[in-house]
């Protein structure tokens, strides 16, 4: 990010003994290392969140497109029980009876 060489960082470091003074230096390089740690860690979690939304998006995209796939696909191979034909005598129809049964015991079940 900084091009900063050898002779750069040495006439920073000359300037801040200076500036600020030998007795203070060491207060000052804590202060400065719990800055760039916080700036850090903040474009850290910035950078986690920006991530998991373009992973959440691509995840989106990528249903859309299996869901568009599957239907294609369903279009061309329809389900075999679905095109079957109704058998005589429902489902409903064998329920009623069930419960016209249960409710008389007198009354014969109607066959499957």
């Amino acid at each position: 990010m900084f091009d900063l060489g050898a002779t750069e960082l040495l006439l920073i470091l000359i300037i801040a003994v200076v500036v600020i003074g030998p007795k203070d230096l060491p207060l000052a390089m804590r202060t400065a290392g719990r800055w760039i740690a916080k700036v850090r860690r903040v474009s850290s979690h910035f950078r986690s969140g920006l991530d998991t939304m373009v992973r959440e998006a691509e995840l989106e995209e990528m249903e859309q497109k299996w869901k568009a796939q599957n239907e294609a696909i369903m279009e061309e191979h329809p389900d075999p029980e679905d095109l079957q034909a109704p058998v005589s005598g429902s489902a409903e129809a064998a329920a009623e009876d069930q419960t016209a049964a249960k409710a008389d015991p007198q009354l014969p079940l109607a066959p499957p």
